[in-house]
């Protein structure tokens, strides 16, 4: 970029505070002043405080979910030029959004980006706990084949009652594809839907009660934190399975931990968990588990997507234009 006088122009100034693979971090750097924590060595309040006493400080900042960071008060204070917070997930648990709102920080996520791999993922959860194919999988490994005869059988998912929670962009998706294997689909909202003709639960216990699957794909907030409970999970019962590609703190870990090892719920599929990377041990040996490292967004496609849509969404903003997805709390209801 330069101005009409031949000087070279400044790029706008972006926090960078997320690890990113080298594409990601050339494109930003291609249009932007990139501030990168991670390779600065520094801690977060030094490398806030430098940033924010540059001639130039930066007016926007682009995050991830995980516990790393979190923009509340004191972060948004640190840096008082901010305002324009991306965070490079769905999930926006990590962002003071009242408080932001307040100072007049704009905030986007990554809107419908990753929607369809992870609902593809949670169907393929499901599949595999139901249709133990991991755990076959470790038993041909492991050669007991030949020595103790074929593994159990599992079950299929066509005329499964499964129940949703959070029927938005993801699990909407779910419904679909469930609904193609013959699934039958209900759900938990905030609010009924209008656009569809699934059966709506006001609760999730009473769900879980009419359900053989429960299948979490909503935000954490206060009302969502332990929305599976031990009672969701006496109500879902022995022959239930929990597939949860949320949040990992959706689902009260503990109480989960009990209901599979006391065989009161019949499997899991997990792709999140409450203290990641931290995963309970006790799941390691439990073949009705299928365990995976918070990967259902990322396939070779959405992190290409991904990129553009970061940088759409900054380019929107320096430009004055409205963001991609710009998110407030109204608009998370699912």
């Amino acid at each position: 970029m330069a101005s009409a006088g031949g000087n070279p122009l400044v790029l706008p100034a972006v926090l960078h505070l997320r690890r990113s693979d080298a594409d990601f971090t050339a494109a930003l750097r291609e249009r932007f002043r990139v501030l990168d924590f991670f390779s600065s060595g520094e801690h977060l309040p030094a490398f806030l405080a430098a940033a924010a006493a540059a001639p130039e400080p930066p007016r926007a900042a682009v995050v991830v979910g995980g516990g790393s960071v979190r923009v509340d008060a004191s972060f948004l204070e640190a840096v008082p030029s901010l305002r324009c917070v991306l965070t490079t997930g769905a999930g926006i648990d990590h962002i003071d959004l009242a408080e932001c709102a307040r100072r007049g920080v704009a905030v986007a996520n990554s809107g419908e980006v990753f929607s369809t791999d992870v609902a593809d993922y949670a169907v393929g959860l499901l599949l595999d706990v139901l249709r133990r194919v991991s755990a076959a999988e470790r038993y041909v490994r492991r050669g007991s084949w030949p020595v103790q005869g074929d593994y159990p059988f599992g079950s299929k998912p066509g005329g499964k009652r499964v129940g949703i929670i959070g029927l938005g962009n993801i699990g909407s998706r779910v419904a679909k594809r469930l609904e193609a294997l013959g699934c039958i689909i209900h759900y938990n909202s905030r609010k009924p839907k209008d656009s569809v003709s699934y059966k709506y639960f006001p609760n999730v216990h009473d769900l879980a009660a009419e359900s053989d699957v429960l299948i979490v794909a909503c935000a954490l907030n206060k009302a969502t934190r332990h929305i599976v409970d031990k009672d969701v999970l006496e109500a879902l019962g022995k022959g239930g399975v929990v597939i949860n590609i949320g949040r990992g703190a959706n689902i009260d870990k503990a109480e989960l931990v009990i209901a599979l090892r006391e065989g009161k719920i019949a499997g899991a599929g997990l792709d999140v968990f409450e203290h990641e990377p931290k995963v309970p041990a006790e799941l390691f040996s439990m073949d009705n588990v299928v365990l995976s490292h918070h990967v259902a967004v990322w396939t070779e496609e959405s992190r290409s997507d991904l990129r553009a849509h970061t940088i759409g969404n900054l380019e929107a903003f320096f430009s004055g234009q409205p963001l991609l997805t710009q998110v407030d709390a109204d608009s998370l209801v699912q």
